[in-house]
């Protein structure tokens, strides 16, 4: 449905009258109506910016004759939430965003929309609702934080959280983890390392739905403003066009940014997002292409956790624009198909520099020959897991160890700060899954603690739960089928031998089929009591490896 249906003709003098009770002018009325949609609120550090971004956007429809309306999304601050009940209301606000946004177009008649997110689900949310609405939509975040400064060093939110392991173990004074805290996250914005907000805000620019500088301007820049007036502008030529979403976000743009996530090193959370993504596009997703791609895509950036680098670096080296020019160069990208700039992903990329070959490797100098994620299989999760190999330590790339296990994620943090996981443990937390938890926590305290305390390098995590992007080390989330859907990690005991072979794309449970169904005789399996959205949500979700989407049984 579009505006005119709304506005035009005698019957719908009463809808007129109700835009005049706005205070829109008939000359208003009569232009494109232009839905701005708005996440931003005053409690989470990556959308305190956004109603400037916001007043950017609406000056740039109506310089380019359009009339802006806001409306608001919602979005929850990862961080905040991090380590405690409120995690369980992250990755379900995904579809709340999507659904919410749905509803709001469908009852308005929008000519076009400007999508204005910034945090780790609010992106992919909003992507959803741009696919299933499929009106001109153009995208533009918020855009990343500056890294901190501590001790002469660039910091972030991860450092933050490695700092609390390394003061729980004795390694920094009160006074540093205080220090730490005052300066590691020193502007708004989306945390500076290539965590799961910027991931997402990066991959938009590859889906071909951001201008480029979406995913790494950094907020507190004014090019970000500028950014944001041009986005306004542009969605007026998508509306003369007609140019649409699924024009844009194609099989082929679901490929490329499968590819560039590889050699940007993104967070694990982007395998369960491009599934989402694909879903509403009704485009196939399979786990099994993430590794062919992987295969043949060097990883050509190690921003932070994975290395020294942050987004305001790979922002002055030359942007996503230059690491999608070195992939198109190796003949690994799909470049003819249109993009919200009115040109080619190959027109785009051609006006794209390389400034700085040490934060955007060269191929043949690349950080790895294969991508940052990897997709492990074998009878520990026979539907898959995932790994950000990319911010694996190399001697924990194949490993061997004894299981310790642990039902809850609150249970794992007080054992590592108990100092009862030693060097070789493979650390296994269950009942995290999208239905099992509900809601499939991001785990940013467990594996933190485990750095901070120097074990990174000798631990490995596995969880049916999944990690945040500032998550380093052998820590494996994503195992599906979950726990509580009766899949093989509901069985694991302290003691088993569990084999990670990442390289291979292996995970090896050391138990035998038989004692499996004697253990399924034997260990009923868990269910919590939960109430309100959660059960709602714990009753409709898929698994980790579908991308945790809504299965609607009727009429899907």
């Amino acid at each position: 449905m579009m505006k005119e249906e709304v506005v035009n003709g005698f019957h719908n003098a009463p809808h007129r009258s109700l835009y005049h009770a706005l205070g829109l002018t008939d000359e208003e009325q009569q232009r494109p109506l232009i839905g701005i949609v708005s996440s931003f609120n005053e409690i989470v550090p990556g959308h305190v910016n956004l109603d400037k971004i916001t007043q950017a956007v609406k000056l740039g429809v109506a310089m380019a004759g359009g009339t802006p309306i806001v409306f608001p999304a919602i979005t929850v601050c990862d961080g905040i939430a991090m380590g405690h009940t409120g995690m369980k209301y992250s990755l379900v606000t995904r579809d709340l965003i999507a659904d919410s946004t749905e509803a709001m177009v469908k009852a308005h008649g929008f000519d076009g929309l400007v999508m204005i997110p910034n945090c780790d689900k609010n992106v992919p949310g909003l992507l959803m609702a741009a696919a299933r609405l499929n009106i001109p939509t153009v995208f533009v975040s918020g855009g990343p934080m500056l890294a901190g400064r501590v001790g002469g060093e660039k910091r972030s939110l991860s450092s933050m959280f490695e700092a609390v392991g390394a003061y729980k173990s004795g390694k920094i004074t009160e006074e540093k983890l205080t220090e730490f805290e005052k300066k590691v996250c020193p502007t708004c914005g989306s945390c500076s390392g290539m965590y799961t907000a910027n991931s997402m805000n990066c991959l938009t620019e590859v889906l071909g739905m951001g201008l480029p500088g979406n995913g790494t301007i950094p907020a507190v820049y004014s090019a970000r403003i500028e950014l944001a007036k041009h986005a306004g502008m542009q969605v007026m030529e998508m509306v003369k066009r007609n140019i649409r979403p699924r024009d844009i976000m194609t099989a082929d743009a679901i490929r490329n940014a499968i590819t560039a996530d590889m050699a940007l090193g993104c967070s694990t959370n982007s395998m369960l997002h491009l599934p989402a993504i694909a879903n509403e596009l009704s485009v196939p997703f399979s786990l099994d292409e993430v590794n062919e791609i992987s295969e043949k895509t060097p990883n050509l950036c190690h921003l932070a956790p994975a290395g020294p680098t942050y987004m305001e670096d790979l922002n002055e080296a030359g942007g996503v624009m230059a690491v999608m020019k070195e992939l198109d160069a190796l003949g690994l990208l799909k470049t003819d198909m249109i993009t919200v700039t009115g040109k080619t992903f190959k027109e785009n990329i051609d006006q794209a520099e390389n400034r700085d070959p040490e934060v955007i490797r060269k191929p043949e100098n690349a950080f790895g020959k294969t991508g940052g994620i990897a997709v492990l299989k074998g009878n520990l999760a026979p539907n898959g897991c995932v790994v950000k190999r990319a911010a694996v330590a190399p001697e924990m790339l194949k490993h061997t160890g004894k299981a310790k296990v642990f039902e809850s994620e609150e249970t794992c943090i007080a054992a590592i700060y108990g100092g009862k996981i030693q060097a070789g443990d493979v650390v296994v937390i269950r009942y995290e899954g999208p239905a099992g938890g509900p809601g499939m926590r991001e785990m940013l305290s467990p594996t933190s603690a485990i750095a901070g305390m120097g074990l990174d390098k000798d631990v490995a995590l596995i969880t049916d739960g999944r990690f945040s992007g500032a998550t380093r080390g052998a820590s494996i989330g994503h195992v599906s089928p979950e726990a509580v859907s009766g899949g093989p990690i509901a069985y694991v005991k302290d003691g088993d031998e569990i084999s990670i072979d990442i390289p291979a794309y292996k995970i090896e449970w050391h138990v035998s089929p038989e004692e499996l169904e004697k253990r399924k005789a034997e260990m009923p399996i868990k269910k919590k009591q939960v109430s309100g959205y959660l059960k709602r949500y714990a009753a409709q979700v898929s698994s980790a490896d579908r991308g945790a989407i809504i299965n609607y049984k009727d009429g899907e």
